[in-house]
């Protein structure tokens, strides 16, 4: 299917993933409809496309009616609504199926549906429960939904190697929760090519679920360190143990919540044998090819600093 003029509407697309994702089918000629709770938080996305080819509208993945309203008159339908804390049941179960609903009713002919790796009805973690019967719901609603799972996604605006290499700007020790566990993270733009393709060829990918992650599996302890050599800084890391880790979490202000303490029990990587970036033509980018352009703001004195000289 050529993109040229399609509507695609996306929900979340004024988060971090949803700004590439938009871009990516800017350039393939879509026209987007960008659904938010407020459209305010969605702004950066007009400038990216040309005069008329992004519209706004205001909804909410939890209400069914405003998810009608966005979806109407659309060809496809991009859902990347998630959250790490909260109400999971309401956003990833509830809400990915009144999306996958109104697009059933609303006649679109593509459904794309973010999910993510370590989704399973029997997770011991809500996060990954809520995923799993996210995912079963879509597909009961929307029979050819494509389904993407990626590791942890990174770039420039993520909240995840940006959060580390925050914490090891300001600390000389820094504490390692889950030092073992493995991650396969994955390049935004990546995975919003590989989205792009998805909903120009449908037929190609109809009902299917793709696990995507990137070039490398690094443990969590190993990525911490790596960043704190990225930005030529000296840091003591300790790992916390795990019984620790276990009561840390269940602490108020903590900085894991015990269902992410729960998640960090298992690796997070792409299953043997499972269809990933590849089977969009798409290959993954390594983290060290592209984190320099957002990580010397985490270096001593910015980009003027030698990055050789340990702070």
């Amino acid at each position: 299917m050529d993109l040229d003029g399609q509507l695609i509407c996306i929900f979340g697309g004024g988060g971090f993933l949803g700004r590439y994702v938009a871009q990516a089918l800017l350039e393939r000629g879509a026209r987007l409809r960008v659904a938010e709770r407020n459209v305010k938080n969605a702004m950066h996305i007009k400038p990216l496309g040309n005069l008329g080819q992004t519209q706004f509208v205001s909804a909410d993945v939890t209400k069914a009616d405003s998810v009608a309203r966005a979806v109407h008159g659309c060809d496809g339908v991009v859902n990347l609504v998630g959250i790490l804390n909260g109400n999971f049941e309401a956003v990833h179960v509830a809400g990915a199926r009144n999306v996958a609903q109104a697009a059933t009713r609303a006649g679109c002919r593509t459904l794309l549906h973010m999910s993510a790796i370590g989704a399973d009805t029997q997770s011991p973690s809500r996060y990954g429960k809520s995923k799993g019967d996210g995912e079963a719901a879509v597909l009961e609603a929307f029979p050819g939904a494509i389904l993407f799972r990626p590791s942890i996604v990174f770039g420039r605006e993520d909240q995840f190697i940006n959060r580390f290499a925050a914490m090891i700007q300001m600390l000389p020790i820094i504490p390692v929760i889950g030092s073992e566990t493995k991650f396969q993270p994955v390049f935004v733009a990546d995975v919003a090519d590989a989205a792009a393709e998805a909903l120009s060829h449908p037929e190609d990918f109809a009902g299917q679920t793709f696990e995507l992650g990137g070039p490398e599996v690094i443990s969590m302890g190993d990525l911490n360190r790596r960043i704190a050599e990225m930005t030529g800084r000296e840091r003591t890391f300790v790992e916390v143990p795990d019984a620790a880790a276990r009561i840390v979490a269940m602490l108020p202000a903590s900085p894991i919540t015990t269902d992410q303490y729960k998640m960090l029990q298992k690796d997070n990587v792409v299953s043997a044998g499972a269809r990933g970036l590849d089977s969009f033509g798409v290959a993954p980018t390594p983290l060290a090819a592209v984190a320099n352009g957002w990580m010397e703001k985490y270096t001593a004195h910015g980009r003027f600093g030698a990055r050789a000289k340990a702070s």
